[in-house]
């Protein structure tokens, strides 16, 4: 009796062992996803390149040296218009580039500066925002063929029953757990391409904010003297 309970315990153990080593092929799981899986596999690869690319370019915007406003202020007060340009010219940046843009239309109407300073902070925000909007297209759809392999399998499992003639639990179980995966990966892609294009949409206010309060105070800088 002991002799066969110990021979019972180590068969199962062995088909447990099995199991489990079964269940830990993340590839063996993602091949069994089928063709749906390719798409979905795109759609991960290029939503990271994105997400990366993106904040790389807008961290990069959004990086002011502390004392750069202040030197461009202190040289337009003693008159040193082409100074400040130059330093404006050095600098790689969209607060920059709006200030160069600013200094290049002193001495016009107060009007058409306010006008070209609006309409390079607008031109910086859409160079910030190109190709974001991939980002949040990808977030929508890449559940969407989750679902779509999802669906497939269980046409699939049906279509597999009629075949058999009969229902057999590994007959449903198989397919549809083969089929869920696509889903779950379907809505994995998508949680992590909307988190990124909230996140960086953020990271482009903020961008946008520093635009906005820096044209205020070139603005009032330049009225200053004829007040």
């Amino acid at each position: 009796m002991t002799l066969l309970q110990i021979v019972t315990d180590t068969s199962a153990a062995a088909k447990t062992q099995a199991i489990t080593e079964q269940s830990i092929s993340l590839l063996d799981l993602i091949m069994k996803g089928g063709w749906v899986m390719v798409p979905i596999g795109i759609l991960s690869v290029i939503a990271v390149y994105l997400m990366i690319e993106k904040f790389i370019v807008i961290h990069r915007a959004s990086k002011v040296d502390a004392g750069f406003m202040a030197n461009v202020k202190t040289m337009l007060m003693d008159g040193k218009t082409d100074a400040a340009l130059s330093m404006c010219k050095n600098n790689n940046s969209p607060i920059a580039r709006l200030l160069e843009k600013g200094i290049k239309r002193l001495g016009k109407p107060i009007k058409e500066i306010e006008s070209a300073v609006e309409n390079t902070g607008k031109l910086e925000i859409y160079k910030l925002e190109k190709n974001l909007s991939y980002l949040g297209i990808i977030a929508g759809i890449a559940p969407m063929f989750g679902f779509v392999g999802t669906i497939s399998g269980v046409i699939r499992i049906f279509y597999n029953i009629s075949l058999a003639d009969n229902i057999s639990i590994g007959l449903i179980a198989g397919g549809l757990y083969e089929k869920m995966i696509t889903s779950a990966a379907g809505l994995l892609v998508g949680i992590i391409a909307h988190i990124g294009f909230h996140y960086l949409n953020t990271m482009i206010d903020r961008v946008s904010f520093q635009l906005e309060s820096t044209s205020v105070e070139f603005i009032d800088l330049i009225q200053e003297p004829t007040k």
